[in-house]
């Protein structure tokens, strides 16, 4: 698991680095399609209109005869009216042809803006209003620019002044990027999905194999913890059957004692799995009325003191509560405060030092418990409420449980619907702080 996990998740993240690269180069050879597809189009469109532009309008040049010979008074004629684009047609005739082409390719959305002029744009001209606005802002708009000339055969060939239609499309490369938001918005969307995937992925992977450690944790510590009182019963036994200590009631009552004690202490430990057991479905009853909070913390003091003792510390108490009533199961509450004070003792360094105090804030009591322990670093403090997590002191067993004590604190205070946090500085200890509602 330690080997493949990295080598599962560097392929995927490969994978993905892959992915969002060849999305990017699919968008980026699709605009360029469009780019070129929309520049054919308005090329296509602006011919379309061209070839109209320059066919013959026998309405505005009447010709007196069908034959194909001009009498050198229609020369005369011709020549002075100058037939020219910008002559015979009207802007907004100019326009709807212009528009007739863009119909006619695909441009039905592209709005434009046109210029026909002699010379490019000096001279004669006819132009739609905002023509040089678009024109003159040459970084964000093509100007299109086609000669008209008239068709090859015609009678105004080599009559009339050479001209030029502009045409520009208005931010035209804003208008493609919009006709592809869709495709690009769906490429960014799964792209989004599939990273999101590979994190859950990965957050999951994660979590298995922290669950993995965990699990082979508890199955070291609970080997630990059955297996020293088995031998010390198995011991006690092997004694019991010598003969000396057989005849000898007073040493016989004596490793009878030890029995008794050990086989307690396994079916404590026994008990302690089989609660967390219920506490995960819920099975847990408890039988919730009025206390006095201060004589449950007291009557646990007096269990404890024993163990401060032995390692030479102190317990400074401070009950300045004034009302400590609660409504809570006394069994499970004796067990918390229990549990909080027994593992600022197991996690306890030289000149051992805790503080209990409670005092009232609003409607809720609330209990401290403090000590100057070994402390826990941020990564112990946020899971130090999951179930079978343990703090690695170094030694897997130095000090015993089974990293559920934490975790049934928390179910029960959640139970009796309070709240705990916890608070920490390596090294130097740490803080637990319940909080109840007081019964009204």
């Amino acid at each position: 698991m330690k080997k493949i996990f990295p080598v599962i998740t560097i392929l995927i993240l490969f994978s993905l680095l892959g992915l969002i690269f060849f999305q990017y180069m699919w968008i980026k050879s699709a605009k360029d399609i469009k780019d070129k597809q929309v520049e054919d189009n308005i090329v296509s469109a602006q011919y379309f209109a061209a070839t109209i532009l320059t066919q013959e309008r026998n309405a505005l040049m009447p010709l007196t005869r069908k034959s194909d010979l001009l009498f050198p008074g229609d020369k005369l004629q011709m020549q002075y009216f100058k037939p020219s684009v910008i002559k015979r047609f009207s802007k907004d005739e100019i326009s709807d042809i212009i528009r007739m082409g863009f119909n006619k390719f695909n441009l039905k959305d592209y709005p434009f803006e046109f210029n026909v002029s002699v010379n490019a744009i000096n001279g004669d001209q006819v132009y739609s209003d905002n023509f040089y606005k678009y024109y003159l802002d040459s970084a964000n708009n093509l100007n299109h620019v086609l000669p008209l000339e008239p068709a090859s055969g015609s009678s105004f060939e080599n009559l009339v002044s050479e001209e030029f239609l502009s045409i520009i499309v208005p931010h035209q490369k804003g208008l493609i990027w919009k006709e592809m938001i869709w495709f690009i918005l769906g490429a960014i969307l799964f792209t989004i999905i599939i990273t999101t995937a590979f994190f859950i992925t990965v957050r999951t992977l994660l979590k298995q194999k922290k669950l993995s450690e965990i699990k082979s944790d508890f199955i070291n510590n609970m080997t630990h913890e059955f297996k020293t009182p088995l031998a010390t019963i198995s011991l006690a036994v092997d004694a019991l059957k010598n003969d000396k200590v057989a005849g000898n009631k007073e040493k016989s009552d004596y490793f009878t004692g030890i029995i008794k004690e050990e086989n307690k202490r396994m079916n404590k430990q026994v008990e302690t799995i089989l609660q967390a057991a219920l506490l995960d479905k819920n099975e847990v009853q408890l039988n919730m009325k009025r206390l006095l909070a201060h004589d449950i913390i007291v009557n646990v003091l007096n269990n404890i003191n024993l163990q401060v003792e032995e390692k030479g510390g102190k317990i400074d108490v401070e009950l300045e509560a004034e009302n400590d009533l609660i409504l809570a199961d006394e069994v499970h509450f004796t067990n918390v405060i229990n549990n909080l004070l027994d593992n600022a003792v197991k996690y306890s360094k030289d000149n051992l030092h805790i503080k209990l105090s409670t005092k009232n804030a609003g409607n809720h009591l609330k209990i401290k418990i403090e000590d100057n322990g070994i402390g826990m670093n941020k990564e112990t403090l946020h899971r130090i409420f999951e179930k079978f997590y343990r703090a690695h002191t170094g030694n897997v067993h130095n000090v015993k449980g089974f990293g559920l004590g934490l975790s049934y604190v928390k179910t029960m205070i959640d139970a009796h619907h309070g709240t705990i946090k916890a608070e920490s500085v390596l090294g130097k200890g740490s803080s637990f702080t319940i909080s109840l509602p007081l019964p009204k």
